[in-house]
């Protein structure tokens, strides 16, 4: 099975080019339109027999009902997510300070970028 990546960000024509461009490079790729969307998925996949969880996470920071920050945080507090890798796409690069101490955040991207760059970072992610 190829491996899964959640990509969590508002805009939807982002997500949209996001899911086809990953999906030709062989990628699963789950959606979530903010963090809470994303928190969602994933606590109901743990309730499945056999959870899809994602290999990693590309999300945005900046969204309307939980942003990704926020997201963040939540995910570290439970066993299930902590170690999961998450690439953070953001227009904001102040943020990456925000996310010094936070484990796990091996990655930022500055949009705009091209979608190559972000299936390298998937890579080195995941080894």
């Amino acid at each position: 099975m190829g491996k899964r990546v959640l990509v969590i960000d508002d805009e939807m024509d982002l997500v949209t080019l996001l899911k086809f461009i990953l999906e030709k490079y062989g990628l699963e790729v789950i959606t979530a339109g903010n963090g809470q969307e994303a928190i969602d998925y994933l606590e109901g996949e743990l309730t499945k027999p056999e959870p899809k969880l994602p290999n990693v996470i590309v999300t945005d920071i900046m969204m309307p009902v939980m942003d990704g920050y926020s997201m963040i945080n939540r995910l570290r507090e439970e066993n299930e997510f902590r170690n999961i890798p998450i690439i953070i796409m953001t227009a904001k690069g102040q943020i990456r300070d925000l996310f010094a101490a936070v484990p796990n955040i091996p990655v930022f991207i500055e949009k705009p970028f091209e979608p190559k760059l972000l299936k390298t970072k998937i890579d080195e992610v995941l080894g």
